[in-house]
C-alpha cells in the first residue's frame, strides 16, 4: 500500500456496558441520516410478511437511470451502484408535510431553502447480490461543478433545485408538478457530481428524509451504540455516557449529527453514522426482526413514508436477489481525503480530495470485489484455509502503531486469507502502543495464543475491558511476521486535481476504518 494512503483509527476496545442514556435535543437539526439502513430494509424484502406489497407502495422520483424490470439486477461493470442520500426534508416520501408532533420529536425547525443532502453514500452491490459495500462521501467535500463552479457537494442538490424552481415558476408551473420537477433537477445534479468525483456510473438513486431515521430506529426497538468517552455537545444535543447505550429514534439523531468537539470533525461524524448503520443493519438482519410480524408492519410503514427511489428500479427483484445477505457482508468505508480544514473560494471550511485518488480507490474496491467473486468460484472444490479452531467465533481488529503505511492492512489481508474474521483495520491512537503485540482480555486465552503463533510469536498483553471473543493485533515498526500485498493508490497528482486550498492537517490522503455490520456488539467510537 502506498505511503500516501493511511487509514485513521477511530474504533477502540469497548468499555463496560452502561444501561441508561441522557435525553437530548436541539431545535436546529439539519440531517445526518443513515440512508443505507433503508436500503437494507428494502433489499432484504422485509421478510415474508411485506415483500409482496412494499414495491407498489414506494414513492418514485421521475429520474430514469436506465434500469428496467428485466435487467436492473446487473450493472454493466459487474455491480449495481446505488446513490443513497439522507436529506433534511420536512415532508414524507409521499409529499405530505410532517405533523407538528413529528417535527417536535425530530427537533427540526422550519426548512431553510431547498434540501440539504448531508449524508451521501455510494453502495456497490455485485451482480450476484452476495455483499454490499457502502462508501461515504463527506458532506463538505469541495467539488468543481460544470454549471455552478466550486461548491461543497452537499450543496449541489440545492443549487440545481433552486435554479429549476426559478425557471418553472417564471413559466407558471406550480403545485405537485413544480415540486416533482424541482426534486428531479436536484437529484440529477447530485448524481452527476458524485459520478464525476468517484468515477462510478450511478445505476439507481434512493433518498430518505428525517422522519425515516426515527421510524426505522423505533421500529426495531432501538439501536445499541458505544462511545469511547462521554460527550456533552449542546449544538447537536449529543449528551451520552461512555460505553454502551441503546438509543431510540430521536436520541439517534443527535448521536449521528454531532461534528463539533470531535477530533476529526465531519470524518468522525461519518464514523458515527457508519457504526450506527452497522448496528441497525445487524439488528434487522440478525436479531429476528424479519420474522416478527409486528416489527415488519412498523418497518413497512417506515420505508413507505421515508424512501424515494428512481422509477426504473425494480426493488423487489433486488430484494429476491439479496435475500441471503448476511450482516457480515455489509461493509463500510470512506473515500480518501487530503484535508478536513481546507479553505474554499469564499473562506468557508471544506474537505479536500485528490480526484484521481478517489477514482483509484473506487476502482480498487471494484477489483477487490471481482477478485473475491473469482476466488469463491475457484475455491468451490478447494479446501478452505485451516484456521485454528481456537479462533472460531473470534473477531480481530488490526491496528497500525508504526510508521510503515499499509502494514496493518497487509497483516489483515493475510489473516483473511487464513480464514480468520477481521472486523476492522485502522491506525492505533497515538502514544498507546509502541511495539507489535496481541491484546486480549486474558493472557491465557487460547485464541490469543493461536493468533500470536500465526503471526510469528507476537507477545500477548492484557486489556480486561475487551470482550472475551475479541482480539486486537497491533503492528509496529518491529513487526516481522507474515503479511500480504494490498491494493495501492497512485501518488498524489497535480494540484489542478484538487478543488480549493487544502489544509495542513493531513498532507496525504486518509480514510476512516473499514468494518462490517457483523459481530456481537457495537463498535466503540469517538
Amino acid at each position: 500500500m502506498s505511503d500516501k494512503y493511511r487509514p485513521v483509527r477511530d474504533i477502540q476496545p469497548a468499555p463496560s456496558r452502561v444501561k441508561d442514556l441522557s435525553q437530548i435535543g436541539h431545535p436546529m437539526l439539519k440531517s445526518a441520516l443513515a440512508a443505507l439502513a433503508v436500503l437494507i430494509l428494502a433489499v432484504t424484502g422485509m421478510g415474508y410478511y411485506s415483500v409482496g406489497t412494499l414495491g407498489s407502495n414506494l414513492a418514485n422520483s421521475d429520474l430514469n437511470l436506465g434500469g428496467t424490470d428485466k435487467d436492473d439486477l446487473k450493472g454493466a461493470d459487474g455491480a449495481v451502484d446505488i446513490l443513497l442520500v439522507g436529506s433534511d426534508s420536512r415532508t414524507d416520501a409521499q409529499g405530505n408535510p410532517l405533523s407538528q408532533a413529528e417535527l417536535a420529536r425530530l427537533n427540526a425547525g422550519e426548512a431553510d431553502g431547498e434540501l440539504n443532502t448531508d449524508t451521501i453514500i455510494v453502495v456497490r452491490v455485485p451482480n450476484d447480490g452476495s455483499r454490499a459495500t457502502a462508501v461515504s462521501i463527506p458532506r463538505d467535500t469541495y467539488v468543481r461543478d460544470s454549471r455552478f463552479g466550486n461548491t461543497k457537494i452537499n450543496g449541489v442538490y440545492g443549487e440545481y433545485a433552486t435554479q429549476k424552481r426559478e425557471q418553472l415558476v417564471s413559466e407558471g408551473i406550480e403545485g405537485r408538478e413544480l415540486e416533482e420537477k424541482v426534486a428531479q433537477a436536484g437529484q440529477q445534479g447530485l448524481i452527476d457530481a458524485v459520478a464525476d468525483l468517484t468515477g462510478v456510473q450511478v445505476d439507481h438513486y434512493a433518498e430518505v428524509g428525517l422522519l425515516g431515521f426515527v421510524l426505522l430506529t423505533d421500529a426495531v426497538g432501538g439501536v445499541e451504540v458505544c462511545l469511547n468517552n462521554a460527550v456533552n455537545e449542546p449544538l447537536s444535543g449529543a449528551n451520552f455516557p461512555a460505553g454502551n447505550s441503546t438509543l431510540d429514534g430521536a436520541q439517534a439523531l443527535a448521536f449521528v449529527r454531532q461534528r463539533h468537539d470531535l477530533p476529526r470533525g465531519d470524518l468522525d461524524r461519518i464514523v458515527r453514522q457508519q457504526v450506527f448503520m452497522a448496528s441497525l443493519v445487524n439488528e434487522i438482519i440478525s436479531a429476528g426482526t424479519l420474522s416478527n410480524p409486528n416489527k415488519l408492519r412498523e418497518l413497512s410503514v417506515a420505508v413507505e413514508r421515508s424512501l424515494t427511489v428512481d422509477k426504473g428500479w425494480n426493488i423487489m427483484s433486488m430484494a429476491t436477489q439479496m435475500s441471503d445477505l448476511a450482516a457480515g457482508n455489509v461493509t463500510f468505508q470512506t473515500i480518501p481525503v487530503t484535508s478536513i480544514n481546507g479553505v474554499g473560494d469564499y473562506g468557508e471550511s471544506i474537505v479536500t480530495v485528490d480526484v484521481p485518488q478517489v477514482h483509484a480507490f473506487m476502482d480498487n474496491l471494484a477489483r477487490e470485489q471481482e477478485q473475491s467473486d473469482q476466488d469463491g468460484k475457484d475455491g468451490e472444490d478447494a479446501q478452505p484455509a485451516e484456521t485454528p479452531a481456537e479462533l472460531d467465533g473470534t473477531t480481530i481488529d488490526v491496528l497500525n502503531a508504526g510508521g510503515t503505511a499499509g502494514l496493518a492492512a497487509g497483516v489483515a489481508a493475510h489473516l483473511k486469507e487464513q480464514g480468520a474474521t477481521v472486523d476492522n483495520v485502522s491506525n492505533a491512537v497515538a502514544g498507546v502502543y509502541y511495539e507489535s503485540q496481541i491484546v486480549a482480555a486474558r493472557a491465557d486465552d487460547p485464541a490469543a495464543i493461536a493468533l500470536a503463533n500465526m503471526l510469528g510469536g507476537l507477545p500477548i498483553t492484557v486489556n480486561e475491558s475487551l470482550d472475551s471473543n475479541s482480539l486486537i493485533v497491533v503492528t509496529a515498526d518491529d513487526y516481522a511476521g507474515p503479511s500480504s500485498d494490498v491494493a495501492e493508490l497512485p501518488e498524489p497528482s497535480s494540484s489542478s486535481n484538487t478543488v480549493g486550498t487544502p489544509g495542513e492537517d493531513f498532507g496525504s490522503p486518509q480514510v476512516g476504518p473499514e468494518f462490517n455490520a457483523g459481530g456481537s456488539g457495537p463498535r466503540c467510537v469517538n
